[in-house]
Parts: structure tokens; sequence; C-alpha cells
């Protein structure tokens, strides 16, 4: 491990908004509404053991940031 912490971002793209790990050059995820990418921002951060989720305004400015708990996985299968 890095040391970084676990970040994805949500922000405006031509095609809708995006689902990005910051330094990566291709979207997790692309919807189009902001709430749908929020959504699915968490999603994505619960399953890779919590994080932050930065959102960006239209301007590409932070406007607010939200730590994500790790999720659950419901399965207890032996092996």
């Amino acid at each position: 491990m890095t040391g970084q912490p676990n970040t994805r971002d949500v922000s405006k793209r031509d095609d809708g908004w995006a689902v990005t790990r910051p330094g990566s050059d291709r979207a997790s995820a692309v919807l189009p509404t902001q709430a749908e990418a929020i959504e699915r921002g968490k999603q994505i951060l619960a399953n890779d053991g919590g994080g932050e989720l930065r959102i960006r305004g239209a301007n590409g400015q932070v406007r607010e940031q939200n730590t994500v708990a790790p999720g659950r996985d419901p399965k207890h299968s032996r092996g």
C-alpha cells in the first residue's frame, strides 16, 4: 500500500457525470446525472475498502467531500 488514501472524484464531462480515480485517464463509470454518479462512486469505494469521495461542481471545483466506510461482505463462505 502506498499510503495514499483511496479516493474517487465525481465530475462533469461532455458525456455525463464521471466517477474517476485521481490520476487515471479512464472513468470507472459515466452516468447521466450527478446524483447517480455520486451513488455509484459510494458503491465503488465501499467495495474497495472505503475512502474519500470528492464531488466537483460543473466548474470543476470540489464542492463536497464525503468519507465512505468499507462495505460489508454479506457472504460468510468457507474456503
